[in-house]
């Protein structure tokens, strides 16, 4: 046996995972293995915070037992990674409304129970995917309110313009302690439904504008469908909560009474229809639906009973209108929220994420127009989101990866170099203790696949008996190490199963030449990392939002 391979799943996002630094640029005149990083004084490089190339990737080896730890520790006292943070965004954009909501319900509850002094039983990471969501939820709502309102403002007519909502501005979860950042939705929570009610008012007051009967004067009219409106407002408003949203949509009674007996009763009865209105319902449906009960109210005259059908067809508009209503609303607030997640840019020192103009600019005209997507337009936005979040699920395990082989050269012993190769290739060469001077392990992850094989120094000639019988001991060993391997990765939240492949002997190679060996950490990440190796987190399936435990998809 001399190599297996793996494709890691991802199934808890750590909080404090930060984007790699670019690759070095390839030099076409070197040797295959360009591109390895000199990460000398390692020791020294712990904070990973370092400018220049090498030095992060020294950081990024040299923490891996602190993030380890850290897992197991107070999430408080955590600040959410760059990396982290937009993959736990893409995440969110990949789910529907109801789980985010939920997401939001689990997160003020957890806020709850620290409050309480509570003790809580979720992971660090399963606390920050619940901060999280509920962010994106709350700045996908805010970027839709505030959409909503330039709309309007565009559009003019009655009652004038609608209020500038105050709003607080994004949350940037990114770089925020875990406390923190749930006092900073609370307040955006609160802010923003404050805002949605005085925007849900502004429209109905528009909607009542195009509800009036012919006769303006009717003040029995005219207080039957204020009252409707009042009571259509605090449903809408007890609606946009969380907790609401978490569950089934909220759907209007649909109040069939016996057939109206007089005038008087048929416009009581049409103000009730009308003012069932969604706040946020078309203008055109609402004409329809207006337009149905002045026919009732007309035919009234004549004889009461000869209105119910116009009744029922003003029913079924606010129905059909309400309905839509709720659609729209949705479909602005994913368009906000793939819309941010599209044009996200990484830090400074980063690669960039490859750009997605065509969907952001079907997004952009949602948002600045109201114009809903096509099938075939939706399907384009939906890749795009796709593709961007497995790229950085992707790099997100080539950081974990690199942090389980410097946390196996911690426990194990030896020396780990990092490189990279063309294109997105990370390699990983560490030398067990012993396999000096001709034989080491690679760990190669591109496109999401790990490999592991056992290498030897390649030279001129064929290998010797003993050099062959040499391989297979060390292949024998390499069983071992993919084992230790396994279990730090499960650790560091990647759920993996190795796949040996039986072939003759180790493979050829040639080792990173001057590459930075980690030939001991410092006494203070040793001592870090003895504290919590006996709390260092068993690996969980990902809890979703709706409860159920599963592979994400």
């Amino acid at each position: 046996m001399s190599s297996g391979y793996a494709l890691p799943d991802i199934h808890m996002v750590a909080p404090a995972v930060h984007f790699p630094p670019p690759p070095p640029p390839l030099d076409a005149q070197a040797l295959p293995h360009t591109g390895m990083l000199h990460l000398h004084d390692a020791a020294g490089q712990a904070s990973g915070h370092l400018t220049d190339a090498a030095g992060q990737a020294a950081g990024h080896l040299t923490d891996a037992a602190g993030q380890a730890a850290h897992q197991a520790a107070d999430a408080a006292l955590q600040v959410l990674g760059s990396l982290s943070g937009v993959l736990l965004v893409g995440r969110a954009a990949l789910l529907g409304t109801r789980l985010l909501a939920a997401g939001a319900v689990r997160a003020a509850e957890e806020q709850r129970c620290l409050e309480r002094r509570q003790r809580i039983a979720a992971t660090a990471a399963e606390q920050w995917e619940a901060a999280a969501f509920a962010a994106v939820r709350v700045n996908a709502r805010r970027h839709a309110l505030l959409a909503r309102v330039a709309r309007a403002r565009a559009l003019g007519g009655p009652p004038g313009p609608p209020p500038h909502p105050d709003v607080p501005p994004p949350l940037t979860p990114v770089g925020a302690r875990l406390a923190d950042l749930r006092r900073e939705l609370a307040r955006a929570e609160q802010a923003l439904h404050s805002a949605e009610k005085t925007q849900a008012a502004w429209e109905q007051r528009r909607l009542a504008a195009q509800c009036r009967l012919d006769e303006d004067h009717d003040d029995d009219w005219q207080l039957a469908l204020r009252e409707s409106r009042e009571h259509a407002l605090r449903r809408f408003s007890e609606g946009r909560t969380a907790e609401a949203e978490a569950g089934r949509p909220p759907h209007a009674p649909d109040d069939r009474p016996e057939p109206p007996s007089d005038v008087r009763e048929v416009r009581r009865t049409g103000a009730r229809i009308l003012g069932a209105l969604d706040p946020y319902a078309a203008p055109e449906a609402a004409d329809l639906a207006a337009q149905a009960v002045r026919d009732a109210v007309r035919r009234a005259a004549e004889d009461p009973r000869r209105s119910r059908i116009h009744l029922t067809e003003a029913r079924k508009f606010v129905r059909d209108a309400n309905r839509q209503a709720r659609e729209m609303r949705e479909a602005q607030e994913r368009a906000a929220l793939h819309h941010d997640f599209l044009v996200y840019e990484t830090p400074e020192g980063a690669e960039d994420l490859a750009p997605a103009p065509d969907a952001v600019a079907l997004l952009r005209r949602t948002l600045d127009d109201g114009v809903p997507l096509s099938p075939a337009e939706r399907e384009l936005v939906e890749r795009r989101v796709t593709e961007r979040e497995r790229a950085l699920a992707a790099l997100y395990v080539q950081e974990r990866c690199t942090d389980a082989v410097a946390e196996l050269t911690r426990r194990v012993g030896g020396r780990a170099g990092l490189g990279r190769g063309a294109g997105q290739e990370l390699r990983l060469d560490w030398t067990p203790p012993g396999w000096d001077p001709g034989h080491w392990l690679r760990a190669t992850v591109l496109d999401g696949r790990l490999s592991v094989a056992t290498m030897y120094r390649d030279g001129p000639g064929e290998r010797t008996p003993q050099q062959r019988a040499l391989d297979d001991e060390r292949c024998a060993e390499t069983r071992t190490h993919l084992t230790e391997l396994q279990g730090i990765t499960e650790a560091l939240g990647l759920e993996v199963e190795f796949t040996v492949e039986h072939t003759q002997g180790a493979l050829p190679g040639v080792q990173g030449e001057n590459a930075l060996t980690l030939d001991e950490l410092t006494d203070e990440v040793e001592k870090l990392a003895d504290t919590y190796s006996d709390v260092m987190p068993r690996p969980q399936k990902q809890r979703h939002a709706d409860g159920g435990n599963r592979r994400p998809g």
